[in-house]
């Protein structure tokens, strides 16, 4: 689908310059120093030669075909240079001219006509307002970037041209190098699912990063990256996750999510690794492209130095990895190979005075463990220490082992001719041993997702005509909120428990429905313009015969009206008085770019205090509805503690993926809540007592 973009046999450049310093004379100048094998085709209506080629005075005027054209001309000419680009049969195009979206409406609706050309031509576009696209394999590099990056194994694709500037210059600083490095730019066409598709079966990239600022379709996103990420990793940072722009919403849930919680949900359930910052991106990145996948979580040790491996011991149990337990015969051979005083348990110390001989016969030994699923060598320097052939004694070792090899050469000015050499057979080096750990828990991470089967997504057999015509009904009458009073009947529909209710409109109702299922009965206001009944006294409960439902009824409305005058008053809501059990809350906001967010937490009143939550994207399988009840603090709750019984965690389980196939069926719910969600012990299920609902306009 990108072979003219990742293969191009001939590159045009429109708006080469014979000018040092402008955009296009720092492309061409890129596609001959890249070692680009292919034609160039420099386009310039003003000059006949450019850095030694013959220039053009434009594309009809090439008397080639050309599979890939770079443009760099202000952005008023765009438009009509990809026209002559689609004339002419150009496969794909890089426009590096910026001035669209960016500028506002104008420039938005010229990126919609950008795509209409390129479907009109069958063409492909990245960007516009990139820095271009670097391909170490071509090679090529049609970018205005200070310099080619070595070859490796990496793909990178980026939203900030400016950000991919100083990740060329970091990676070329550390001897890091890539497969293809793709500006995104404004997405006018091509985007990030477009590249992790490509990138997907690519056996030149072993790891894929991403500099995320926005994504195009969530629910596609998820679907592609998940199936990636089975055999792939991809490593991303997402910016822009704070909640200026967020809409303002009524729900309890509606305040807890935002775009945060919908990335890192949706990055779970995707199986991407998230990078916090540059250096962490670098530091997971190198470890995928260069070393295999832990067998298990099992770390070893082998250190010269005792304190910096007990910073190693204490960041991977801090992280959840194990500190391997070596296996007797390891710890009988170590015993023999290494000075008395050497610690031959996990964390090895083969001390301070250990020359590379005495590291070599510990990594024999250690990595070949059946127990050690990942080996981190940390070296200390020191008078006597032998940098460079200790990291040769490690560099053989990793060749050989079937494990994961991370080194941790602590220093610089000292141990840099050492990790010279670890670079160059491709170990990987940290500064310290908290970094090394953190990479070691994303490959350990990386290789349960893999193992981990795709998700089922289960269905219900449920009245979806009975919930479609309650929203008729409600849209009908003016209205987009729903509360209790006709959400019980969704509940119903979708086959969640409710206790027994019955909208009541007389106090006589009341009594007479409360004298039918049993004292105590709780009464909750009716209206639909009532979502938070709590806030202005519209609940009571506990109510234990007919004078206090009477009471309690004449009290409500009374109160409700004062505090809410316009209100619309049905009546009162008379239920069942549910015992025992523990409140939690289900709900959903609707994210713009993944669509509905699920979340699951400790319920009640205090929700938004304790925001003891956690969040998927529906559709989710029932393994991801456990993973998320697990997230929670209180989650030792729902098992049981101080002799408490353990809560039906099942049917919390099974409530969790009727809401995910009720807000699935029905994308024009924008908002809902079901709190409390009580749920009583093992095996009795689970009792919505609460529900509110937004549709959309």
């Amino acid at each position: 689908m990108l072979e003219p973009l990742f293969s191009p046999k001939s590159i045009a450049v429109i708006g080469a310059s014979r000018t040092e310093g402008k955009l296009g004379h720092a492309v061409v100048s890129n596609l001959i120093q890249s070692g680009f094998q292919g034609k160039i085709y420099p386009i310039n209506p003003q000059s006949s030669e450019i850095l030694g080629l013959p220039a053009y005075p434009n594309l009809a005027a090439v008397d080639d075909k050309v599979d890939l054209a770079v443009i760099v001309i202000p952005a008023k000419g765009v438009l009509q240079a990809l026209e002559e680009c689609g004339e002419k049969g150009v496969g794909a195009v890089i426009i590096i001219s910026a001035g669209f979206r960016e500028t506002g409406h104008e420039g938005l609706l010229a990126e919609r006509k950008m795509a209409e050309i390129a479907r009109q031509y069958g063409m492909r576009i990245v960007g516009p307002n990139v820095l271009g696209v670097i391909d170490t394999l071509a090679p090529y590099n049609a970018s205005f970037a200070a310099g080619m990056p070595r070859r490796g194994k990496i793909a990178f694709m980026s939203q900030s041209g400016a950000l991919c500037t100083s990740i060329l210059d970091i990676a070329l600083a550390r001897d890091i190098g890539f497969s293809r490095f793709v500006s995104l730019g404004n997405k006018a066409d091509l985007n990030e699912i477009d590249f992790l598709e490509a990138w997907a079966e690519d056996p030149e990239s072993r790891v894929i990063l991403a500099y995320l600022e926005g994504i195009s379709d969530g629910a596609r996103f998820i679907e592609v990256a998940r199936r990636i990420t089975k055999h792939k990793p991809i490593v991303a940072i997402k910016s822009g996750t704070t909640s200026a722009g967020s809409r303002a919403v009524s729900s309890h849930t509606g305040t807890l999510a935002g775009s945060e919680r919908a990335y890192e949900a949706a990055f779970k359930q995707a199986g991407l690794i998230r990078a916090h910052s540059v250096g962490h991106l670098f530091d997971l990145a190198v470890a995928f492209a260069r070393q295999p996948l832990p067998r298990n979580d099992q770390v070893a040790v082998i250190t010269n130095a005792g304190g910096p491996g007990i910073m190693a011991t204490d960041a991977i149990e801090r992280s959840g990895l194990r500190v391997a337990n070596l296996a007797p015969e390891t710890i009988a051979a170590l015993r023999q190979a290494l000075p008395p005083a050497a610690s031959v348990l996990n964390p090895v110390d083969v001390l301070g005075d250990a020359l590379s001989d005495r590291y070599r016969v510990a990594l024999d030994l250690v990595s070949k463990d059946p127990n050690v699923g990942a080996l981190l060598v940390i070296l200390t320097p020191q008078f006597m220490t032998e940098i460079e052939e200790t990291a040769r004694a490690v560099s053989e070792v990793a060749r050989k082992s079937d494990i994961p090899v991370l080194a941790c050469f602590m220093g610089e000015a000292n141990t840099q001719a050492g990790v010279k050499i670890l670079t160059q057979n491709n170990v990987p080096n940290y500064i310290v041993p908290e970094q090394a750990v953190a990479a070691l828990k994303a490959m350990v991470d990386q290789r349960r997702w893999q193992e981990t089967p795709l998700p089922n997504f289960e269905r219900f057999e449920v009245d979806r005509e009975r919930v479609a015509e309650i929203f008729r009904k409600v849209r009908a009458e003016g209205r987009l909120q729903i509360g209790d009073a006709e959400a019980r009947d969704i509940l119903e529909a979708y086959h969640i428990p409710i206790p027994a209710s019955k909208l009541c409109t007389t106090p006589e109702e009341a009594v007479a429905f409360a004298e039918q299922i049993g004292y105590p009965v709780v009464m909750k206001i009716a209206s639909p313009d009532i979502l938070h009944k709590t806030d202005i006294g519209g609940v009571r409960l506990n109510i234990q015969n007919a004078s206090e439902v009477r009471d309690s009824f004449d009290l409500m409305v009374f109160r409700a009206l004062r505090r809410m005058p316009d209100a619309t008053i049905w009546g009162c809501l008379v239920q069942q008085q549910v015992r025992g059990g523990r409140e939690i809350i289900v709900g959903m906001n609707r994210d713009p770019q993944f669509g509905p967010l699920v979340m699951f937490g400790l319920g009640g009143i205090y929700v938004e205090v304790l925001k003891d939550v956690a969040f998927r994207i529906a559709p989710f399988s029932r393994e991801e509805a456990h993973e998320m009840m697990r997230e929670i603090r209180a989650f030792n709750l729902l098992r049981g503690v101080r002799g408490q019984p353990p809560a039906d965690i099942a049917a919390c389980a099974e409530t969790l993926l009727k809401v995910s196939q009720l807000v699935t069926d029905f994308p024009e719910i924008v908002e809902m809540d079901i709190n409390p969600l009580m749920v009583f012990e093992e095996g009795r299920g689970v009792m919505g007592i609460d529900m509110r609902l937004v549709l959309a306009d």
